[in-house]
């Protein structure tokens, strides 16, 4: 089966990881993150930004993959071709082991130059020493490719256009997919937000696994209203208690 998965902050929420609507903590605590992730805040204060992804990164790196990332990528060693659509920029899939990860808002612990795009080996956004608890701010790296550029975070910024390469990649596959789930987001960043409709014109089955209704709900084929974990292990057991029903089949059926 082809299954393609669509995942949002809450994936990453039993990993520990904040979500923009948590409260920040220490330096950051007066700072609205949605005024710190933009090209213009990084225009203006650039040590301020670099120092708040900073923080966010080795926060990234300390946390772990959860049970819901693992079973993901327990879902291929069942035979399955899966496809994981991340809003998330951490890499907890990949560590994971999911093999193909698509990117629509960029990833955390890589940056690259704000002038002529080029990277720096190793990636300063990980380098030591790692921020305080509290954060801190610091000056961006200059680039040692161009004349004047900085580094700045590889994400995509409030504003910003999300990369050809992976929207592109993102709908060829939810257009090609016999099941999509759409796993721990709330359904209101766009244009991430309008994938499932393009399953849901082509008729294929779509699920929604979150605690919380969202103006998806209605729509899919089946709202589970569970934390992405628990959500994915029913889908497991699903699977297994019958390898060889199509995805309509499956969702008819409750797990052995």
């Amino acid at each position: 089966m082809r299954i393609v998965l669509l995942t949002g902050a809450g994936m990453s929420a039993e990993s520990g990881i904040p979500t923009f609507r948590d409260a920040l903590t220490g330096l950051w605590a007066r700072f609205d993150p949605q005024r710190l992730a933009t090209p213009s805040a990084f225009r203006e204060d650039p040590a301020l930004v670099w120092g708040w992804y900073r923080w966010r990164a080795a926060r990234v790196r300390q946390a772990r993959p959860n049970a819901g990332h693992d079973g993901i990528a327990a879902l291929e060693t069942l035979g399955h071709a899966v496809t994981v659509i991340t809003q998330n920029v951490d890499d907890l899939h990949e560590r994971a082991g999911s093999s193909r990860v698509l990117h629509l808002h960029g990833r955390l612990l890589s940056s690259r130059c704000s002038d002529c795009g080029a990277r720096t080996v190793p990636d300063p956004i990980v380098a030591a020493p790692l921020p305080t608890d509290d954060g801190a701010r610091e000056e961006p790296p200059a680039c040692a490719h161009c004349d004047g550029g900085r580094l700045r975070p590889d994400v995509v910024w409030f504003g910003e256009a999300l990369p050809d390469d992976a929207w592109n990649a993102a709908q060829e596959a939810i257009a090609a997919c016999d099941l999509l789930l759409v796993v721990g987001t709330s359904g209101l960043v766009h244009p991430a937000a309008a994938l499932p409709a393009i399953a849901l014109l082509r008729g294929s089955p779509v699920v929604e696994i979150n605690p919380d209704a969202t103006g998806l709900s209605t729509q899919a084929d089946a709202a589970w209203r569970l934390p992405a974990s628990r959500g994915i292990q029913r889908l497991i057991a699903l699977l297994r208690g019958s390898p060889r029903a199509d995805a309509r089949e499956l969702l008819a059926k409750r797990p052995s």
